[in-house]
């Protein structure tokens, strides 16, 4: 029996689907939280899987293990979301990559390359109930960008690229939404009108862009640096938001993001606090919880991690603190990251790329969230 379709407007043609539409449609928001077409709160608890934005053009670690194990594990140990970086290079790409994949591991992915590597990692993906989050995370594998475009990527290509993404997942309820740009920095300003600079703006025009090519999907953008005399992680400071929020055709599709990092990324003065870490939830408020503790809108970590998870250690007390914070609110996160190869940070897996780090998935697996389930289409 096939079940029926609630998905408005889904495209057969476009990227293959899991089992079926996701059981109580796709999601939107109401307040401070993600929820579903009942109603009932929905809380992606997932992982940063990255590689397509690199010179590899293809997710990490497939040059010593096979992609769908890969998938099986991140299951496994009880994620429901990828976020998925990519670079807009990889769709300019005319042939396959020639490293990064060991084809004799991965023997389906030879031949694959661009959006057709990307697919098959995506379906993988949502074919095991996990949901993807796509970030445009660099203009070109060489490194991030300040500003959403560049002398090589022009906004109308970034927006063009995010289009194209939107209406090829349509068919997929699993392929939630796009994070716009990663960690906007430097020369990106908030609210200030200047449309070469003023980031707002900008996830505006993308993000309205990309509700009228799927409206299905969450719109998800991340903060700046620099609010005002303000500076915080790059991506981290949605102060902004407070007095110039983003305005989207479709209100109830917005997601605000930051990203925040520990003392293996920068040894800010807070970490030195006599209060430490008493005094971090108020400065994680001031910067962009408060628009999840106000009820504002819906706020998902992005990008936070750290190499020690042991408490007697800054960086372990700070992690520790931080999903304990997260908990207390219900806020949805993605870990960066799953590679073990991110230097400042490492990951959930080892450095042989196969084994668990226990004891940071421990501390995870007391707040992580169910996957959606999917119609049975059989």
């Amino acid at each position: 029996m096939v079940a029926m379709v609630s998905l408005a407007g889904i495209v057969a043609s476009a990227g293959k689907t899991p089992d079926g539409p996701l059981r109580n449609g796709p999601l939107h928001t109401e307040g401070a939280n993600l929820v579903d077409a009942h109603g009932d709160k929905v809380t992606l608890t997932g992982v940063n899987w990255f590689g397509f934005e690199t010179g590899t053009f293809a997710p990490h670690g497939l040059w010593t293990r096979n992609w769908e194990s890969m998938l099986d594990q991140i299951k496994a140990s009880g994620f429901n979301t990828i976020r998925l970086p990519y670079s807009n290079e990889l769709f300019t790409q005319t042939a396959p990559p020639t490293e990064g994949i060991d084809y004799d591991k991965n023997p389906d992915l030879k031949g694959l390359y661009g959006r057709d590597l990307m697919d098959r990692i995506v379906n993988g993906a949502t074919d095991r109930g996990l949901m993807v989050l796509l970030d445009q995370h660099r203009p070109d594998s060489n490194g991030q960008s300040e500003l959403w475009y560049t002398s090589t990527l022009s906004e109308q290509q970034w927006i063009d690229d995010w289009t194209m993404l939107a209406t090829h997942y349509r068919g997929n309820p699993l392929v939630i939404g796009a994070d716009l740009h990663n960690e906007p920095r430097g020369q990106a300003t908030w609210g200030d009108g200047n449309e070469k600079t003023d980031w707002r703006l900008a996830a505006e025009r993308a993000g309205n862009a990309v509700l009228k090519a799927n409206p299905d999907w969450l719109v998800i953008v991340e903060g700046v640096e620099k609010v005002g005399d303000d500076q915080y992680w790059w991506g981290g400071n949605l102060m902004g938001a407070k007095d110039n929020p983003v305005r989207l055709s479709q209100p109830d599709k917005l997601v605000y993001s930051a990203h925040d990092y520990g003392p293996g990324v920068y040894r800010q003065n807070w970490f030195d606090a006599p209060n430490f870490p008493e005094n971090m939830p108020d400065l994680w408020n001031k910067h962009w919880a408060y628009l999840n503790t106000e009820g504002i809108a819906p706020v998902l970590l992005g990008e936070f991690g750290g190499k020690s998870i042991d408490p007697s250690t800054t960086e372990g007390i700070w992690q520790r603190k931080l999903f304990s914070y997260l908990k207390e609110h219900g806020m949805s996160y993605t870990y960066w990251s799953w590679n073990p190869d991110s230097g400042d940070t490492g990951g959930v897996l080892q450095d042989d790329w196969n084994t668990i780090d226990q004891a940071k998935l421990d501390v995870m697996k007391q707040y992580q969230a169910p996957r959606l389930e999917a119609t049975d289409a059989r």
